[in-house]
């Protein structure tokens, strides 16, 4: 399957505001493209992958996505999460793509044996998969076949909402509930949830370099350190 990976960035300067009252503006920056290349490097050791864009006007992001060579796109770019996807969709399908995959840049702890789990699940076109956050609210991955198959809209509380978007188009939805893409970090909670669990993800080494003796067990303390 000729299928493209999706990834939307929005400006960094505006990234993860919720987690200021834990980390510096600078930090969350770098937490942000740390998250980021731990996904881009999942979907790039992901065979059944043939493309990746990044949906981005932001430089810091457009680098990192021509060091690993993945096509940018900037139509949609400013127009939120659900705006970028959309109009990456409905490129994809005006060029022809079969399908679409798409997943934030803040779910570090993604793994290409989690992407790979979630095509072999997909089924032939008209189809549409999905895999939730680890509270079943927000939509962690999407797969769309064709790309527009379903209207999507992204937010807190997506997930239900998606499934029933599919079945107005018609379509059986696949849910397979995967603990990597499971975890996006957007809050405190998320970040100390993280936090708690060993990994090998850049976001986590970058983490590590800084003092989090009380963030495993305090997720309102703010980090100190040269950052704060």
């Amino acid at each position: 399957m000729d299928l493209w990976a999706v990834v939307p960035v929005k400006e960094l300067d505006q990234a993860k505001e919720r987690l200021a009252p834990r980390l510096s503006s600078e930090l969350r920056r770098a937490l942000m493209l740390a998250m980021l290349e731990d996904v881009l490097a999942a979907l790039a050791a992901t065979p059944m992958v043939a493309g990746i864009a990044v949906v981005t006007v932001d430089p810091a992001a457009r680098r990192l996505a021509v060091n690993y060579d993945y096509r940018i796109i900037e139509t949609g770019a400013r127009d939120g999460h659900t705006g970028a996807v959309a109009a990456a969709g409905r490129l994809l399908a005006r060029e022809g793509k079969p399908g679409m995959l798409t997943v934030p840049g803040d779910i570090p702890l993604i793994t290409p044996a989690e992407i790979t789990q979630l095509l072999a699940a997909h089924r032939p076109a008209p189809a549409f998969t999905i895999a939730p956050s680890r509270d079943e609210r927000g939509s962690n991955a999407i797969i769309c076949s064709p790309p527009d198959a379903v209207p999507l809209r992204f937010g807190e509380d997506s997930f239900f909402p998606h499934l029933q978007a599919a079945e107005v188009c018609g379509i059986r939805p696949t849910v397979l509930r995967l603990p990597g893409i499971a975890l996006d970090v957007d809050t405190p909670e998320d970040l100390a949830a993280f936090a708690r669990l060993p990994s090998n993800t850049r976001a986590g080494a970058l983490l590590a370099a800084h003092d989090l003796s009380d963030l495993r067990e305090n997720a309102a303390a703010p980090i100190g350190g040269p950052w704060g």
